[in-house]
């Protein structure tokens, strides 16, 4: 199943039961998310949502990706979205 989400894009593979991510705003990745991960990445933006600073995320431990609060908001959406493929 295809997300093309407000700040991420990618594939749910229903046979691994994982989330194939592709990208991250503007940013192109392809890391895959199990259940546990997509959960913990759901909780740690949902805690600091209210954030007025923002966060930075990273990908590849290298690639800063800054997002403001309304961009938290919406990557909590599209994992909240995500969170509904996984069985």
């Amino acid at each position: 199943m295809k997300l093309n989400g407000s700040i991420i894009t990618g594939d749910f593979d229903q046979s691994n039961n994982e989330f194939m991510l592709e990208k991250v705003k503007h940013f192109s990745t392809e890391s895959t998310l199990k259940e546990t991960q997509l959960n913990n990445l759901y909780d740690f933006l949902y805690k600091n949502k209210d954030d007025s600073d923002g966060l930075v995320l990273t990908l590849y431990d290298k690639m800063l990706i800054r997002l403001n609060q309304e961009e938290i908001n919406q990557f909590i959406q599209d994992l909240n979205n995500i969170r509904t493929f996984y069985q």
